[in-house]
């Protein structure tokens, strides 16, 4: 036995099996942790049902509220004692105590937001029907039950039976939204854009002096074009704001009091409470893709993240465009080209300690060389006019994606390499020896072959 054991160590087997499980566990918890964070994630989109909570607060009034369970822990008792908590919620042996964080919406009315509740404060739950949640532009949700209904083309207030007319008139302002969106960030912004650069080149001509008459007498005569389109659209986009803030909806809160929500601040309307799995389920799709599809609001804590996907997305293709040609040229230099000495040897010593230098590092580059000195010099020489306001001497897009590409450069340069490394030199000899010229040995058999370690 002893010397199975020793023929089998020796073998080099126990390490071909210790570096399998490693690769196991290590696959196993990056599965777990990815699992973790996708139901973590996705279930803040899943619509929770609404709870009548009955408590009482810390002067022992009893307290109505509607919300929805956010997450729960337990406290020690010694630290819910020493916060203050009130000793008549705790038995002598008790250890720990429970408690919930409710997002109870309505801030506006009755803050906070969310709030944290006992489990011995509570004296009742429900989950009552024909409780509404409401996202809002502002104020993040309301929660209530419909009570009346004010529509602003007949002017008259009606008690809510029927939830058409709410529906209709909820999706005719989100329509309205949109028309002032576009109005406001399109046209006008267009117009705002032309009459800046009209005016930037009416000071720049009198700037300059000489006989340039004629050309400022047509810019005045095109802003004042600009300024009639500008006060049409105007009075277009004041007609649609005077639309969509005509109809108001009341609900009734948990404690009874009514709230006043104008429909223009209503984003959606949903019933929790009344939805059965596959109608969660068209919400839960629903709300997943208003987060990737929508813009961001309220500061980044509410709304979606498109934004930063499509600019994620661009800089990468920006980065990718400038990147390959380089990083693949300069490899194919050193490995094919370049006479191997002392040179090349530093050069390769210098690209792999650039592939090891800190990302922040090259942001604080991009940040001095690319926005302060190279934005600023083209604002200098091409944009006086606009200065102190900087032009190209801000963050950007392009800038972004010069600098994530400097940081990858290094990368490209080493993997290729090591792919234009792995191409045997018989491959190269035999090709040369056929007639082929060494540019067309390099196009047709080592690039191809080497491929799937440039890409």
């Amino acid at each position: 036995m002893k010397k199975f054991f020793k023929n089998w160590y020796a073998s080099g087997e126990p390490w071909i099996w210790l570096n399998a499980a490693s690769v196991g566990i290590s696959i196993t918890a990056v599965v777990g942790i990815l699992l973790l964070i996708a139901f973590k994630g996705f279930g803040h989109f899943w619509p929770s049902d609404v709870e009548l909570i009955e408590f009482q607060d810390v002067n022992g009034d009893t307290k109505l509220i509607y919300g929805e369970l956010v997450e729960y822990e337990h406290v020690p008792v010694y630290q819910f004692l020493e916060s203050g908590g009130n000793s008549d919620w705790v038995t002598g042996d008790q250890e720990t105590i429970e408690r919930w964080l409710i997002k109870s919406g309505n801030r506006r009315h009755n803050p906070p937001d969310f709030r944290w509740l006992f489990t011995p404060q509570m004296s009742a739950r429900s989950t009552p029907e024909g409780v509404a949640v409401l996202e809002r532009v502002e104020w993040g949700n309301a929660y209530g039950t419909l009570t009346r209904f004010y529509n602003g083309d007949t002017n008259q207030t009606t008690r809510i039976t029927n939830l058409d007319e709410v529906s209709e008139r909820i999706a005719r302002a989100d329509e309205l939204r949109s028309q002032i969106d576009d109005l406001e960030d399109g046209t006008l912004n267009r117009i705002n854009y032309q009459l800046e650069r009209l005016r930037l080149e009416s000071r720049g001509l009198e700037l300059q002096g000489g006989d340039n008459a004629e050309r400022i007498a047509e810019i005045q005569t095109e802003v004042a074009d600009l300024r009639d389109s500008y006060a049409i659209d105007e009075t277009i986009l004041r007609d649609l704001y005077d639309e969509i803030h005509k109809d108001k909806l009341w609900i009734t809160t948990a404690d009874g009091s009514e709230i006043e929500i104008p429909v223009s601040e209503i984003l959606g309307l949903t019933f929790p409470n009344d939805l059965n799995a596959f109608s969660k389920t068209g919400t839960f799709i629903a709300a997943l893709w208003n987060f990737l599809a929508e813009d961001p609001r309220e500061a980044n804590t509410e709304g979606g993240i498109f934004p930063a996907i499509f600019g994620t997305v661009l800089m990468v293709l920006l980065m990718s465009v400038i990147v390959t040609p380089f990083g693949v040229i300069a490899a194919v230099y050193l490995r094919e080209y370049a006479k191997q000495g002392p040179m090349v040897r530093v050069i390769r010593i210098a690209v792999n300690n650039l592939a090891g230098v800190p990302s922040i590092v090259y942001g604080v580059f991009g940040l001095g060389f690319f926005v302060y000195f190279l934005g600023g010099s083209i604002d200098q020489l091409f944009y006086p006019e606009a200065l102190p306001a900087p032009t190209f001497g801000t963050p950007g897009l392009v800038w972004a994606s010069l600098t994530l590409a400097l940081l990858t450069v290094p990368v490209v340069i080493v993997s290729t390499e090591e792919g234009l490394t792995r191409i045997p030199r018989s491959l190269r000899e035999g090709s040369l020896a056929l007639g082929a010229t060494k540019s067309e040995t390099l196009f047709k058999i080592i690039l191809p072959m080497a491929s799937p370690a440039i890409l």
